[in-house]
Formats: structure tokens, C-alpha cells, sequence
């Protein structure tokens, strides 16, 4: 393989070799399913899910393993204020970011598990923790990572001890921590929770910290060593900093690299609902197509920041209409390409120097831009052998990033197909009766016609081959 990944671990480029030939396992941290998904929530799926589809595409057997945290204190605590059954309240959440997901394109996980229902395995995890004098019981049902047992501790992050934002004291019956930094692997239950929220452990009852499910369930799911490791950027401390740490006091290998997108910014803080900023997925959906929200997150290299406003999207459904209308027309001219056609034509070489360059879709994005205009100049000299091909590999370069505007999930932009069906035989027989109308030398008419349908939204165009329609670009609200 030619690809090339940036290692926040290493904080350079490197060459990526999987560690078993062919094969390719990733661990990517999920849901914490407190709240429904806004857009900075759902972008490390958008990003991780192209890395994905690129590995599949140079034929590796990918397993992709994305958690759900369906049990913590904010859980509980925001399903208690709504008077909601907490595993209810997470339940919920989970299918709204599910349907975000499928909204978008994201291709399903291959294992997508739930903290809940590997307990067994998290306490399997503290206890070979506790035996090797790396974790140690401050109370009954409270349980912290020693990480001055542990002189690696720091590895991730680049960080001396003492220099760390010391861990929050998570024992409510007053278990004293040896040191401000020890990190909890399983919490006590607090006055008021409820009971089904809580597991019964030799170390007492109690639920797990955040970090040592991660760490149980990747090994479950991908074995003790396992290729990638991904994220959000704000994932690297403590979250990672602590799987990292206990995986590796247990004896593991664990991450071999390790993935970190950058977040949805506004105003240049990054989108969070404590912020007050957050752009419910659901929310968006309802005024813009799915594809263009994806083409928006994908569209800026993963490890950047992306800085949302108010023409992310007017510009993303500008592009995405550009490219999406010239293999509409050229499918027109000479036929709709196969899904088996688009996912085997040669990609050009610029595109897979773009894409093997940790993942560099701008620069991919380019060569895109590039062979639509080559396209269209096909197109209008009528060179239906140049413009077929300059349509299939728009496609199959598109089908990478999850963009094919050719594929079932964009081809009706996920409107009802029933009245995309009405609004196409009505606007057809518009355009034949204005045909007819200028036949007839009748303009007045044919102009009318022509009128009625600009005010109604269709832009006509007139070309040697007929006229065709398309939908206006959005106004600006």
C-alpha cells in the first residue's frame, strides 16, 4: 500500500502497513448517546467512513468497529430530568444518530457495540489491572487507574504527569484517590441513581468509567493489537491518553496508529450544546438534501478545522449541483453508468496520490473539478465516447468520498420519489406543449410556458438535444 496516515502519536506522516496483510481493523470512538446528534457531532463519522470506503476501494478487508455509550452521568442525569427511564433516553438518542448516519451515507460499523452489554469484559480488564498493581480499590464500587504505575503514561499526548489536568474525583462515598491524576475505571453509584443503572463487580457495585469500555470492547471486537485507533480531536486527552495507557499496563498492544479529526467550528469555538451552537442534524435535514451536508463535511481534509457559517451550505449545494448536473446530463447524452462499471474504472493518478496523501480530499476534489470540465467540454462538441468516460470517473471518484450522485442513496436526493415522478411528468408536458408552441412560431406562448416555470422554480435549458430542466438553486432565506 501507498498510503500514507499523519499518527498523532508520533505527530508525523506514516507510511500505513496493516498489521495483517489485507486486513484492516479500526476502533473509532462513537455516541455518547446523552443528546441527539448535531452536525460537529456526526462529522468524525462522515471522515472516518471515507477512510473506510478508500481501504475498501484498494481491496482491504476492513472491520470497523464504532461503540455507543449508552450510560454515564449526563445520561443519567438529563433522562432523570426528563422523567425518562435512562436506558429509554439512550435508546432514543441512539436512533437519532443511527438515522443521522444512514441519512448521510455513513456505511454501517461492522460490530457497533454497547457499553451495557460488555460489562463482563470491562471487569475482566480492571481486574488483571488490579493483580499487575496498576489499578487499586479506594472504596467499595470505586475503582482508579494508578498512572504512576505506569511510566508510559503521557505517551499519546506528549505530556509529563504533572503537567495534566488532573482527573475529576468521580467517588461519592468518599474514597480517597492517591493522586489527583488517577483516572476512574469504575464509579460507585450516587445517591438517587437508579439501581438498574449499577452492576455488581468483586470490587463492589457500580457502572464503568468512560475510558475502560473502550479499551474492553476493542479487544473484544478487534483482539489486543489492532491497526487504527480514530476520534474527534478533542478525544486525545484524557480519553485516549487513558485507553492507551490502561490497555497497555494490561499487557496489550493495542492502537497501532492513531486517527484524529478536526471539529465543526463556529466563530472559531468548536460546536458543542453547551455552547449554545449546535446545529441539530435533524434540524439541518429539514431545509437542505442529506448529499449536501455530506458534501459539506467531507469536502475539507479531515484533521482541519471545518468553520461553518451561513454559506457552508449555500456553497456546498452550489458544487454539489455543478458536478451532480453534469453527470445528470451526461447520462442523458449516453446512458447510465453500472454501480459495477463505476466501482471498477481506473482512477486517475492525481486522485490517488491525493487521496493515499493522508487522505487529502481537497486536493482529490480538484482532479474531480478538473475531469468535470473536461466533461462538459465533451458534452458540448458532442463527443459522446470522451463524455462518458469523463462521467464514469466523476462517479468513481465521487463513490470514494461517499458522493456518487449516480448511487440509489443520492439519485433521488432522498425525496419521495412519488413526487419527483408528478413534478417530472408535469414539467415535461409543459415543455412539450411550449415545443409545440414554437413549432407553431407561436413565441408569446412558448415564452408564457417558460415563464410559468421560472416562477414555479425549473430552470429550462435549450440545447441541440431538447430542452432539459433543472430545479433552481435555493434562494437565500
Amino acid at each position: 500500500m501507498s498510503l500514507r496516515l499523519y499518527d498523532t502519536a508520533t505527530r508525523t506522516v506514516r507510511d500505513f502497513v496493516p498489521r495483517v496483510t489485507g486486513e484492516v481493523g479500526i476502533y473509532l470512538c462513537g455516541a455518547t448517546v446523552q443528546a441527539p446528534p448535531h452536525v460537529g457531532h456526526v462529522r468524525s463519522g462522515v471522515a472516518f467512513d471515507v477512510l473506510v470506503r478508500w481501504l475498501r476501494r484498494q481491496g482491504q478487508r476492513v472491520t470497523l468497529v464504532r461503540n455507543v455509550t449508552d450510560v454515564d452521568d449526563k445520561i443519567l442525569a438529563k433522562s432523570a430530568d426528563a422523567g425518562v427511564a435512562w436506558w429509554a433516553w439512550a435508546m432514543t438518542n441512539e436512533r437519532a444518530f443511527t438515522a443521522a448516519y444512514d441519512a448521510l451515507g455513513v456505511l454501517p460499523p461492522t460490530y457497533e457495540p454497547r457499553a451495557t452489554g460488555h460489562v463482563p469484559a470491562m471487569v475482566e480488564l480492571m481486574s488483571t489491572l488490579v493483580e499487575k498493581g496498576h489499578a487499586y480499590q479506594a472504596a467499595p464500587g470505586d475503582v482508579y487507574f494508578d498512572v504512576r504505575s505506569f511510566p508510559e503514561y503521557g505517551a499519546l499526548t506528549h505530556q509529563p504527569v504533572d503537567d495534566m489536568v488532573p482527573a475529576p474525583d468521580d467517588a461519592p462515598t468518599g474514597g480517597a484517590k492517591r493522586d489527583p491524576h488517577d483516572f476512574a475505571l469504575w464509579k460507585a453509584p450516587k445517591p438517587g441513581e437508579p439501581e438498574t443503572a449499577s452492576w455488581d463487580t468483586p470490587f463492589g457495585r457500580g457502572r464503568p468509567g468512560w475510558h475502560l469500555e473502550c479499551s474492553a470492547m476493542a479487544a473484544r471486537y478487534l483482539g489486543s493489537e489492532f491497526d487504527i485507533h480514530g476520534g474527534g480531536l478533542d478525544l486525545r486527552f484524557p480519553h485516549h491518553e487513558n485507553e492507551l495507557a490502561q490497555s497497555r499496563a494490561a499487557g496489550q498492544g493495542f492502537a497501532r496508529y492513531w486517527l484524529h479529526n478536526g471539529w465543526v467550528t463556529q466563530g472559531g469555538a468548536k460546536m458543542s450544546k453547551s455552547l449554545g451552537n449546535g446545529l441539530l442534524v435533524d434540524l439541518v435535514l429539514q431545509t437542505v438534501r442529506p448529499v449536501v451536508l455530506r458534501w459539506a463535511l467531507t469536502t475539507v481534509q479531515y484533521r482541519s478545522m471545518l468553520e461553518w457559517t451561513d454559506d457552508t451550505l449555500r456553497e456546498a449545494e452550489a458544487t454539489w449541483d455543478r458536478v451532480a448536473g453534469f453527470v445528470e446530463r451526461a447520462a442523458e447524452r449516453t446512458g447510465a453508468a453500472s454501480a459495477d462499471e463505476v466501482a471498477s474504472a481506473t482512477l486517475p493518478d492525481e486522485f490517488v496520490a491525493a487521496m493515499d496523501d493522508d487522505l487529502n480530499v481537497p486536493a482529490a476534489l480538484a482532479v474531480v473539478h478538473e475531469t468535470v470540465r473536461t466533461g462538459n467540454t465533451a458534452l458540448a462538441a458532442g463527443d459522446s465516447l470522451a463524455t462518458r468516460d469523463a462521467m464514469v470517473t466523476v462517479r468513481s471518484m465521487l463513490d470514494v468520498l461517499g458522493l456518487d450522485p449516480g448511487s440509489p442513496q443520492w439519485r433521488s436526493h432522498g425525496a419521495d420519489e412519488r413526487y419527483a415522478h408528478a413534478l417530472d411528468e408535469l414539467v415535461e408536458a409543459q415543455l412539450e406543449a411550449r415545443a409545440a408552441a414554437r413549432a407553431a412560431r407561436d413565441f408569446a406562448t412558448a415564452d408564457a410556458i417558460r415563464d410559468r416555470l421560472t416562477a414555479a422554480g425549473v430552470v429550462v435549458e435549450d440545447s441541440p438535444a431538447g430542452a432539459r430542466w433543472t430545479l433552481a438553486p435555493r434562494s437565500e432565506d
